[in-house]
């Protein structure tokens, strides 16, 4: 079983992004979005940062939180080949009733991607919490440019 990476979240979070589960680059580096085609700390930079490169993990994490956002997956574990979302079998969700207990200023989810939103809905059903769905910032998510991407991610992330 692959199993993801705890919470980055604090009494600040307001928003919190939602990915499926870790790809295999993430999972060895034991980081976030870590996979270098990964287009999601490019449009966090971008949309907060002035578009300046971030210079190490911990500085990433530290513009998330800055902003009022968090970052969770919704599988807390599965079985998977690869790191395509379709080959996800035997998920098992993380605990979000617990997660925003103990943060209760989170008010947002922002999926990133449909099969964030399809197992999070398959485990507790539509949130009760207002959300967007967004495009994946995977690579393997190529009908849309970056610059739409970015479009659509900094229309909900500037008006959180």
């Amino acid at each position: 079983m692959l199993k993801s990476f705890p919470p980055v979240a604090g009494p600040q979070t307001r928003l919190l992004i939602i990915g499926s589960m870790p790809g295999e680059a993430s999972l060895r580096a034991g980081e976030y979005y870590a996979y270098k085609y990964n287009q999601f700390w490019r449009i966090i930079f971008d949309v907060f940062e002035n578009g300046r490169t971030p210079e190490n993990y911990q500085d990433k994490l530290q513009v998330i939180l800055k902003h009022g956002l968090g970052l969770w997956d919704t599988l807390a574990a599965c079985r998977r080949e690869g790191s395509l979302d379709s080959r996800i079998t035997q998920q098992i969700p993380n605990d979000f009733p617990a997660l925003f207990a103990r943060y209760p200023a989170i008010h947002t989810l922002l999926f990133n991607g449909t099969a964030a939103f399809a197992f999070y809905k398959r485990a507790f059903g539509t949130p009760d919490k207002k959300f967007y769905r967004l495009p994946s910032t995977s690579p393997a998510h190529a009908s849309r440019s970056y610059a739409e991407k970015l479009a659509l991610w900094r229309a909900v992330l500037e008006h959180k």
